[in-house]
């Protein structure tokens, strides 16, 4: 780290004046400028809040349209923009609006004509073109040469306008449109997280190529051997492993690829296996070299090289904010005239009142500070003291339950613990396991009934009896801990609407078919028979039951850190979307239409090639469906291969209704969907459980003590108080 990072650690470096007296004028002129910083102040706690970077405009001008870019209304339109430009794929020809993708079934469907989902794109472009000048305008154009993001941004934009305008030039009939391929940067763009996701999966990629390069090495070397192994004899009888997996060397070596997944074992090994037991020894080494050994491998590494990348995002995020608290104190410190042999500087609390009043903030967090500030009883704060109440911002919120209601009665107030205690919501849970018990007997004696001899008179009265107590727990519950108590636990709420649900599906299924008696047929009457009315309440009944998790610790553990990994996911997420949307797109490109459907005849009974359909293959397996004519049909194709069970039959088929190459389109896909992201999804996994059973167990982990010195190190000069020269104070320009 250079000196002068060390001598002002929580702010940029700083340019100043050229001339003393310009400096000199601005001091003079301070009491004018107050409300300028003021609003400087409230912007640099909403980029703490936020945890933006504080590197922008600070001007009088700029802090307006600085807020007003941020405001919720601002990007909630970028966001609907983004959504629409995306969604456009599904409607925009090819169409995905037909009720069924497959082939031999799918009626014409509806394409816009030329210039609607045109003139929307064009919308969204003007959008997008506001959305890059304002973002290059805040930062200044110093800085927008070294954006890369941006950059990219603007030449995402030449290239999409000028493919529509080419695309209108053509009347909307021209097949390749460069621009839909484009659509996720604009969503790319917009999230930092992503960024940062994108930049860590960038500096991985050395270590996981060089696992892949030894993968690469293992299924050539394995492909040669199996060209000699299994060679082409004179006995045709005997060459069926030939024949079918190993006729030439892109046969040889796909086969070995998919079988590197484990998709076509053990079919891959049964012609030779069947010849000679010898032969599974080739097959079992190769699996066990490179499924267990070396596919394991690439997922220790992509966790080693992730394990801190939770970490290291909330380092980062913590430092943006403190950068951002301090830059407030910075400028606030200027409203009061500081004598000129001062130590240090200070905030009247006055001021941070003021500027308190006008921060858009959590209100639990603003009431917070407030009181803290209230009970400091002082009227001027040191960088220290500033810095310390807005420590709220970091502390999560500890919901206060309303008390429970005081009865007089005796009788009362055993009830009120009776119904109250923990046990009683134990007896709800064994009550609700006996219910789904219940259900799964019935359900398992009418499994094989046809409709017209079941009797649902007792899975009827067995519902209509648990719906009843749910109804008497939840009133119970009320009753012992009042109304509002009762609904400010999510467990509670979850538990209630569900009763709620069941007691007005029960009602309507009484209303119209009557109460519950021998010989109760499912007579359909309306839109919904008695069946599906009982298998609906049913279901409802099912999901109830996950009332249950929160009394199970280590239940209540694999639910939280599921819970959380979805709320950090959020970046994996976005990069799979752009992912998923860029490999359809072109799918479509490469091979709408490649799919020709053989006819509306069983598949079992149609020829093809001059020979009956082998088992396994894309129209013996009726895989029509799977195909690439519109976005929705290429997203659950992709998403098929990406799962890899018989991921091989793509493979061929597209092969042989297209090209050859194909293959490589389908195996460039399942390496960065299921090699790639689903390592990541794994060491993400695995880090937020690991972190998680840390805490439950009540240990110091490792990762904790270095977050602790982490971050120990990088803000111990804060908490030396700046002296007046070595901290920048310009105003008027850009926050440099």
């Amino acid at each position: 780290m250079d000196p002068g990072a060390e001598a002002e650690p929580l702010l940029p470096p700083r340019r100043w004046r050229a001339a003393r007296g310009l400096w000199r004028s601005a001091e003079l002129g301070a009491g004018a400028d107050n409300d300028l910083y003021i609003n400087q102040a409230v912007v640099f706690i909403e980029d703490a809040i936020q945890y933006r970077s504080i590197n922008h405009r600070v001007d009088s001008k700029s802090l307006w349209l600085y807020r007003w870019y941020y405001s919720r209304t601002c990007q909630w339109i970028l966001s609907l923009t983004i959504t629409i430009i995306l969604a456009l794929a599904f409607v925009e020809e090819p169409s995905s609006l037909t009720v069924t993708s497959d082939v031999r079934y799918r009626p014409p469907a509806w394409n816009p004509p030329c210039g609607l989902t045109e003139s929307l794109e064009l919308l969204c472009f003007l959008v997008f073109g506001l959305d890059v000048s304002v973002k290059s305008y805040l930062i200044g154009w110093k800085e927008f040469w070294k954006n890369k993001w941006l950059m990219a941004y603007i030449l995402t934009l030449i290239v999409s306008l000028t493919d529509w305008i080419v695309s209108l030039s053509f009347f909307c009939t021209e097949s390749l449109r460069i621009r839909r391929i484009l659509r996720p940067f604009f969503l790319l763009q917009n999230s930092s997280m992503m960024k940062k996701t994108l930049k860590s999966i960038n500096s991985t990629l050395p270590e996981m190529a060089s696992v892949v390069l030894l993968l690469a090495v293992h299924l050539s070397l394995f492909t040669m051997f199996a060209m000699l192994l299994f060679a082409r004899t004179k006995d045709n009888q005997q060459d069926k492993e030939w024949v079918v997996y190993f006729r030439n060397l892109p046969d040889s070596l796909t086969s070995l690829l998919v079988l590197l997944t484990t998709a076509n074992n053990p079919d891959v090994m049964i012609p030779a296996y069947s010849k000679n037991r010898a032969y599974s020894i080739f097959f079992i080494l190769f699996t066990v070299l490179g499924n267990l050994f070396l596919m394991n491998l690439l997922t220790a590494i992509i966790y080693n090289q992730f394990r801190g990348y939770l970490l290291k995002s909330v380092q980062s995020s913590l430092f943006r904010r403190r950068l951002g608290i301090r830059a407030a104190f910075e400028v606030l410190s200027t409203l009061k005239e500081t004598p000129a042999n001062a130590q240090q500087s200070y905030v009247s609390s006055g001021a941070l009142h003021q500027v308190l009043q006008k921060v858009e903030m959590d209100s639990r967090c603003k009431q917070a500070i407030l009181r803290s500030l209230k009970m400091c009883s002082c009227d001027q704060l040191s960088a220290a003291q500033f810095q310390k109440l807005f420590e709220e911002l970091d502390k999560d919120a500890i919901k206060q339950h309303p008390p429970s209601p005081e009865y007089q009665s005796h009788f009362m107030q055993k009830l009120q613990f009776a119904f109250g205690h923990p046990y009683f919501g134990y007896l709800g849970n064994v009550v609700a396991l006996a219910n789904i018990i219940s259900v799964c007997v019935v359900l398992v004696m009418d499994a094989d009934k046809q409709p017209s001899e079941r009797d649902d008179f007792f899975l009827g009265a067995i519902n209509c009896f648990f719906i009843l107590y749910y109804l008497l727990e939840m009133l119970l519950k009320i009753l012992a801990m009042g109304l509002r108590r009762y609904w400010s636990y999510p467990s509670n709420r979850f538990d209630g609407l569900l009763t709620v649900i069941l007691l007005i599906l029960e009602i309507a299924t009484f209303a119209v078919y009557g109460f519950p008696h021998p010989g109760w047929r499912p007579e359909l009457m309306g839109l919904l028979s008695l069946w599906d009315m009982v298998r609906l309440v049913n279901m409802l009944i099912v999901f109830r039951f996950l009332r249950i998790i929160p009394n199970m610790k280590f239940m209540a553990l694999v639910v939280t850190t599921l819970l959380d990994l979805v709320k950090n996911l959020r970046a994996f997420a976005g990069i799979l979307v752009v992912v998923f949307y860029a490999f359809a797109i072109t799918g479509i490109m490469l091979f709408k239409g490649a799919v020709v459907p053989l006819g509306n005849t069983s598949a079992a009974n149609t020829t093809f090639a001059n020979g009956t359909l082998q088992c396994g293959t894309y129209e013996q397996l009726e895989y029509w469906p799977n195909n690439f004519d519109d976005f929705a049909a290429a997203v659950v194709t992709l998403w098929d291969v990406m799962v890899v069970n018989n991921w091989q039959v793509f493979l061929d088929a597209f092969s042989r209704y297209s090209s050859p190459w194909a293959k490589i389109y389908f195996v460039a896909w399942w390496l960065i969907s299921s090699v790639i992201w689903v390592n990541l999804f794994v060491a993400l996994l695995l880090e937020n459980f690991i972190h998680k059973w840390d805490r439950r167990c009540h240990r110091e982990s490792l990762s904790d003590v270095e977050y602790q010195r982490t971050v120990e190190l990088m803000f111990r000069p804060a908490a030396r108080s700046a002296s007046p020269v070595s901290c920048s104070r310009r105003r008027h320009g850009r926050w440099q």
